[in-house]
């Protein structure tokens, strides 16, 4: 082969090297890489070195442009889908077969160059809420069907969910909102996240995952809580809260709200008020026409 062609075969497989996603299955805390140390193969003794081989690994695949992300790595998970998948876990091929998975089914985050110390968080974050969504999710779809009415109560639950959102949102008024749903689940405490404004659609991905878990409280009928904090420049920030009972939201009073924002969850201990801050009572939200029964397993 000439020397030309050797360059043109060279450079066309960098392109195509360019094309080929990649992506990496992190281990985050020194737990998981110390449960990793007792395979053989894996070549890594120190959590610290570890991470600076992985943060140098991606930035040179980032210089290589293509496109790179990064999952977490969950030892615990790697052996018990070896053990299904009857592959050797103390095999390379297999953490990287397992890493493909991952890459399929997982969370994971897109490496643009930033910090570990800022990847991380991110990517535990993402994590956490790939879980939550699977979870309610999974409540929503076997939930059954409702005893008095016959319908299918995951749908109807999360139909109920998104008009709530909506209207929480509306009455909320103008502001960037920041809302925490917490539902008790199958001993676990589900917990959402939503940053929201007058614009937010339900369709939009962090609202639907607020929307999954809300609803996953409605088709459970379990006790739950939702607060929000509106941000409007030149005010105070206000807090309102409301109880999830019967898939339907009643307000706290204003006593409740300070209570639950000023009380050590831990400890029961009293907490000095946020300066800055209104506590509020929940806003009465206008009847829902199309929630006229509550639902029954």
């Amino acid at each position: 082969m000439t020397r030309t062609a050797t360059t043109t075969t060279t450079r066309l497989r960098r392109a195509l090297r360019r094309e080929m996603p990649t992506t990496l299955g992190l281990l985050a805390d020194e737990h998981d890489f110390g449960t990793m140390r007792r395979y053989r193969t894996f070549a890594f003794d120190d959590h610290t070195l570890y991470l600076q081989h992985a943060e140098a690994l991606l930035k040179t695949l980032a210089r290589q442009g293509g496109h790179t992300t990064v999952t977490l790595f969950d030892p615990e998970e790697y052996a018990a889908w070896c053990t299904e998948t009857a592959l050797d876990p103390d095999d390379p091929a297999s953490r990287g077969r397992f890493t493909a998975h991952l890459a399929a089914t997982g969370a994971r985050v897109t490496y643009t160059g930033q910090p570990l110390t800022t990847l991380l968080p991110e990517l535990v974050d993402t994590a956490v809420r790939h879980a939550t969504w699977e979870f309610a999710t999974t409540v929503l779809a076997t939930a059954g069907t409702c005893a008095t009415c016959g319908e299918d109560i995951g749908p109807v639950s999360f139909d109920r969910a998104e008009r709530m959102l909506r209207r929480l949102i509306e009455a909320a008024g103008p502001g960037t909102h920041h809302l925490v749903c917490s539902v008790p689940a199958a001993g676990e405490q589900l917990l959402a996240v939503l940053h929201a404004h007058a614009g937010t659609r339900p369709e939009d991905p962090a609202a639907t995952e607020f929307t999954a878990v809300l609803a996953a409280g409605i088709a459970l009928g379990v006790p739950a809580g939702l607060v929000l904090r509106t941000t409007l420049p030149g005010a105070r920030d206000r807090l309102h809260g409301w109880r999830l009972v019967g898939g339907t939201l009643t307000p706290l009073t204003e006593a409740e709200v300070f209570a639950a924002y000023c009380t050590d969850a831990r400890t029961g201990e009293p907490l000095s008020p946020e300066p800055g801050v209104d506590y509020r009572a929940g806003l009465t939200l206008a009847p829902d026409p199309d929630d006229d029964h509550p639902l029954h397993p």
